[in-house]
């Protein structure tokens, strides 16, 4: 893949910039970060309204650790494209590192309006409402969670931790039960029912 691309490195600047950045997007999957930005800067310098170009520098720059010039190019991706859902998604992920909670929720919520059963997005909303120790929210968005991906043990044993915490054994013992079925090598999982069954 990397050797094709490099093939439309000649060409005009729009055909250049795409593969740049899908050069970029390889080489950040692959953990070469000198490489990514190096592409990432040719995509962006080739044409700097492409909000996939400007959202890989962002993801390079985010990688070395300085988050709040990372936020300036997810900004500027989405301003010439309202849509590149990445953008919005990584700028709330940026914004939680930042410890921004209220506007990393402003941007999953928002991501939420546009792709509604994205597992990611509510596990990040009921992820921000357990940050801000509001634990009704985060059952709520856990809830809506399970219904897209019935499955993770992960989630269930969340949301039976969260029910567990709120002083609800029934529902707590339902959700780590579930969790258990579908993962039953979770030693904290294991205690809690053990403890459960003891009482």
């Amino acid at each position: 893949a990397v050797e094709t691309l490099k093939m439309f490195e000649k060409k005009d600047s729009r055909v250049k910039s795409a593969a740049a950045t899908n050069l970029s997007f390889l080489y950040y999957l692959e953990n070469e970060l000198a490489q990514a930005t190096n592409y990432a800067d040719l995509a962006v310098n080739s044409d700097r309204y492409n909000p996939a170009a400007l959202t890989n520098k962002g993801n390079t720059v985010f990688a070395n650790g300085d988050y709040e010039k990372a936020a300036e190019f997810y900004k500027e991706a989405l301003r010439n494209d309202s849509s590149c859902t990445e953008a919005l998604y990584n700028l709330g992920l940026t914004y939680k590192k930042l410890n921004r909670i209220d506007e990393a929720l402003d941007c999953f919520l928002k991501l939420h309006a546009i792709l509604r059963n994205s597992a990611q997005v509510l596990h990040q909303i009921a992820n921000i409402y357990e940050i801000m120790e509001d634990p009704s929210q985060a059952i709520e968005w856990l809830l809506q969670l399970i219904s897209v991906v019935p499955t993770d043990p992960h989630v269930l044993s969340k949301l039976g931790k969260l029910y567990d915490n709120e002083g609800d054994k029934s529902q707590a013992f339902h959700y780590y039960y579930e969790s258990y079925r579908y993962f039953p090598s979770n030693i904290e999982v294991i205690e809690w029912l053990g403890a459960y069954y003891i009482d």
